[in-house]
């Protein structure tokens, strides 16, 4: 079997060697960079599986790197774990909006950090062969199988995690779904009780999807619970 490659991205180079040496231990292809422009071209080029983003990088941060890897067509659909030394809630809330997949705050568990890896790579592996083709509801239109989505016919760009979360509510249109729920379906792990991931993906897709995202149409919030689609 093919090794799956890990991009690590830190300008902290003990970092870097204490998660290349454990990945390589659990049988990984590492590739590492110490700054956000040249982990930009590296990505382009190498295609890795999945990346480990450190947010305070030299020149381009990692917030930038992020945002960029996300707007280029080739690599915009490699999972992203964003590092963060700060823990504070906005990065968190940020990284999340521009496209990270998950994040740990420093210090971290390497341990977790494997266990994050295999979580997303086991996401990404584990999508089933969808039957259906076109999911419409009422403007929208999800194309599953070109993972597209249209409105009015205009093309709406959405992260990975934010067409999941939209393939999943129009799926189950008319059901509300927990915040848990959605966390377990999308993220492919108990995501240690942080639902706020959740809304934080749910309001970045309203801004994509609604015509007012402060009055919405589309997903609407059950109070205490989660979200269903009108």
């Amino acid at each position: 079997m093919k090794k799956k490659k890990v991009l690590v991205v830190d300008d902290e180079q003990h970092i870097i060697e204490l998660i290349q040496f454990n990945l390589e231990s659990n049988g990984y292809d590492v590739i590492t960079s110490e700054n956000g422009e040249d982990a930009i071209v590296i990505a382009q080029e190498e295609m890795p599986d999945v990346i480990i983003l450190d947010l305070m990088l030299p020149g381009i941060d990692g917030f930038e790197a992020c945002k960029k890897i996300r707007n280029n067509e080739k690599t915009r659909k490699i999972p992203i774990i964003m590092l963060t030394a700060k823990g504070e809630e906005t990065d968190k809330v940020l990284g999340l909006e521009l496209g990270a997949d998950d994040y740990l705050t420093k210090p971290f568990s390497v341990r977790e950090l494997i266990a994050r890896i295999k979580a997303i790579l086991r996401r990404f592996e584990e999508i089933p062969k969808e039957v259906v083709k076109n999911i419409k509801v009422n403007d929208i239109v999800i194309d599953v199988e070109k993972h597209e989505v249209t409105k009015n016919g205009e093309h709406i760009e959405l992260t990975l995690k934010e067409f999941e979360l939209l393939k999943i509510l129009a799926k189950n249109r008319g059901k509300v779904l927990s915040r848990n729920f959605l966390l377990d379906e999308i993220w492919g792990y108990d995501y240690f009780g942080e639902t706020r991931t959740v809304d934080v993906h749910i309001r970045h897709l309203r801004k994509k999807i609604e015509d007012n995202d402060k009055y919405p149409i589309y997903i609407e919030t059950i109070r205490g619970i989660g979200y269903k689609m009108k």
